[in-house]
């Protein structure tokens, strides 16, 4: 039985990727912190495999010595680095627990594997990010890193020290760049899982309007289901080498909102209004990726387009809101 080790395993890419190798019959051992109740996280769908193929303790991926003795205690062939703080606004607010995180984080995850016996294959979760506002588009991995914001800073930090110790350690260690990605098990707090949610509660009576910045700004939005595919593909390659994963396409954030309302048959006119205190102080441009690399030697390609995804969270949203509404 093949072994993997995730941080940031109760993540929205934590799960899914739980959920994927557990399928294709892996021991998963993951990394949860803080810590929480598990049938309350979006691993409860894997629950059924807790304590016999599943295991997950509490802990800091900034504690090395904690890293260290979970890695030598269940060596793992993969690890999938997935933990870190992941919203680009949330950053300038707390930039130093950003980079700590992130940038930091990663580097002693690094230093933890290079010390093991058995070097298992790794696999950051790098970002489109790192490459800010790119003077062309699409973006391939060879296109320079020029981040604009704390957390495509951290990332970019984190991403190229996974190529220092591929190159100087001899790790099988690799990026999966990944433009933004998305599903009903999105954050709250990310634009996406917010417009469908904001919909939804709004055909539900339980809101009355929906608060956004600019919504003139885009990004290249996927499936993380999709990306998460990807993320095993990378490493099952016959070489460490870094990937882009990506639509192609590029959408507004008022299209998200247009096909959002859509789904609950709503005229968002009627219901979205600009908040100027939600405009973060820099914004990427034109991020489009070019993911040939990855389709030509991992075979792998996206299957689900944004306008399907939206309206899947948006209709998941209404049927979570209707369970949890007042007297339900």
């Amino acid at each position: 039985m093949r072994c993997a080790f995730i941080t940031g395993i109760t993540g929205q890419d934590g799960s899914y990727l739980t959920e994927l190798l557990l399928e294709k019959g892996y021991e998963v051992h993951g990394l949860v912190w803080p810590p929480a109740p598990l049938e309350k996280s979006w691993l409860a769908t894997s629950l059924g495999a807790l304590g016999t193929r599943l295991f997950v303790e509490e802990g800091d991926i900034l504690q090395t010595d904690l890293l260290r003795q979970r890695l030598q205690a269940c060596q793992p062939e993969e690890v999938y680095h997935l933990a870190g703080l992941s919203h680009v606004g949330a950053s300038f607010d707390k930039p130093e627990a950003t980079v700590e995180v992130n940038a930091i984080g990663t580097l002693r995850l690094l230093e933890v594997v290079r010390h093991l016996e058995h070097r298992p294959r790794l696999l950051h979760a790098s970002s489109a990010e790192i490459f800010g506002n790119p003077a062309g588009s699409p973006q391939d991995e060879s296109t320079p890193v020029c981040p604009i914001n704390p957390y495509g800073c951290a990332k970019a930090f984190a991403s190229q020290m996974v190529g220092v110790y591929r190159m100087a350690h001899g790790l099988f260690a690799c990026n999966g760049i990944f433009y933004n990605h998305e599903s009903p098990r999105r954050g709250e707090n990310f634009v996406t899982r917010k417009i469908c949610r904001g919909a939804a509660a709004i055909k539900l009576g339980l809101e009355s309007d929906l608060r956004l910045g600019d919504t003139s700004v885009g990004r290249d939005w996927g499936d993380a289901r999709d990306y998460v595919r990807g993320m095993w593909l990378v490493l099952q390659h016959s070489t460490p080498e870094d990937f882009v994963f990506a639509t192609g396409q590029w959408h507004r954030v008022q299209e998200v909102v247009e096909w959002a309302f859509a789904t609950v048959e709503l005229d968002w006119r009627d219901f979205v209004r600009h908040d100027p205190q939600l405009l973060r102080p820099a914004e990427t441009r034109r991020l489009v990726g070019n993911a040939a690399k990855a389709q030509r030697l991992l075979h792998w390609q996206p299957t689900t387009s944004l306008p399907q995804l939206i309206r899947e969270m948006t209709l998941l949203e209404l049927e979570r809101l209707r369970l949890t509404a007042p007297g339900k």
